[in-house]
């Protein structure tokens, strides 16, 4: 069976985030997540179209801080 070139044993690993930069990229996402709900509060009945770009914006960014959370959290065991 054939491995693609990522699955290979020998490819070199990324190295994990160190957890200090695991925290402040979750911090910044957050703040980032936090803006972008109060803009959209603001922008509510204004413009659908853009309403719904930064509600996907705002999804993409909570679904990032989850992934990093996980990663910090499997880090630390």
């Amino acid at each position: 069976m054939q491995q693609r070139f990522s699955e290979s044993p020998h490819a070199p690993r990324q190295p994990a985030m160190d957890a200090a930069l695991l925290r402040d990229r979750i911090a910044q996402l957050q703040d980032e997540h936090h803006s972008l709900d109060t803009l959209i509060d603001k922008m509510s009945g204004i413009d659908d179209l853009e309403l719904r770009r930064l509600k996907k914006r705002k999804l993409k960014v909570k679904d990032t801080i989850l992934l990093l959370q996980l990663q910090l959290d499997s880090d630390a065991h």
